[in-house]
């Protein structure tokens, strides 16, 4: 890998045009840019539609007392066209509305869907969802919890949310991360975040 990386920054970019193509839910941009080339020179112009999606929090929360993971289950129909069912196992997740800080949307999605309290809020990473179609970045972040008081369905009646909590052994979900039971990006991303930190995580919660 070159010493030099990235190659370029947003000063390298030029922006000429924002529009709207759609405003709904959420909001569709067309892109037209140039930017500069590997080769030195610059490109023409690109246009490129953009998903404004907004930015998100996902939450793994895990109970090292009885070593279980509580995870949610609710369709999503963008999984239809691949998957054998649209119903998926999830982690803890929502949009970061204005004025909120991420944990604050951490604690308050965990209690919207999944009704539980979380202790030990930890910051894992960041990611780019799909950063050719969309802004979208989600930020992952662990935390500890009681999943004894884990049950039931919830969700907002106001968005259409119908969810489902299950408790899960650390070893059931190290085995559908690795079957691809669980197969969208934040769960993935979490769990193995979790399973390569997982000693670290649990000495930074006993200590504080």
């Amino acid at each position: 890998m070159s010493k030099e990386f990235p190659s370029f920054n947003s000063n390298d970019v030029e922006i000429t045009d924002v529009k709207p193509v759609f405003r709904g839910f959420f909001t569709m941009n067309e892109y037209q840019f140039r930017h500069k080339c590997f080769n030195g020179e610059w490109s023409g112009i690109v246009k490129r539609e953009i998903f404004e999606r907004g930015h998100a929090v996902a939450v793994l929360p895990y109970d090292p007392t009885t070593e279980e993971f509580v995870l949610i289950e609710q369709i999503r129909i963008g999984a239809m066209a691949t998957s054998s069912s649209p119903w998926l196992i999830e982690i803890i997740a929502g949009m970061i509305d204005e004025g909120e800080t991420e944990e604050t949307v951490c604690h308050r999605e965990s209690m919207e869907e999944a009704g539980i309290e979380l202790a030990h809020l930890t910051k894992a990473l960041s990611y780019l969802s799909s950063p050719g179609g969309t802004t979208e970045r989600l930020h992952i972040f662990m935390a500890k919890t009681d999943a004894t008081k884990a049950h039931g369905v919830h969700g907002l009646e106001t968005e259409s949310e119908d969810i489902k909590v299950h408790r899960v052994k650390e070893s059931t979900a190290l085995e559908w991360l690795e079957n691809g039971h669980i197969d969208n990006a934040a769960a993935v991303i979490a769990l193995q975040w979790f399973f390569m930190h997982k000693t670290q995580l649990l000495e930074q919660w006993q200590a504080s």
